[in-house]
């Protein structure tokens, strides 16, 4: 997903975007929509959420 596209759904939640980087963006949406905060964390082929939105671009 494109960081435009992330900070569009960011706004959506009232997070504020400032200078933080994508991991960051996306582990304060998790964390907004009450979500395991794991992107980025190295756990994708452990984490079994195969439906989540961010799947495409964790590691």
């Amino acid at each position: 997903m494109k960081l435009d596209e992330i900070k569009e759904i960011a706004k959506q939640h009232d997070i504020k975007i400032g200078k933080l980087k994508k991991s960051d963006l996306v582990r304060a949406i998790q964390l907004a929509e009450r979500n395991d905060v794991c992107f980025d964390s190295g756990q994708a082929s452990e984490c079994g959420q195969s439906e989540c939105l961010w799947r495409s671009d964790c590691n």
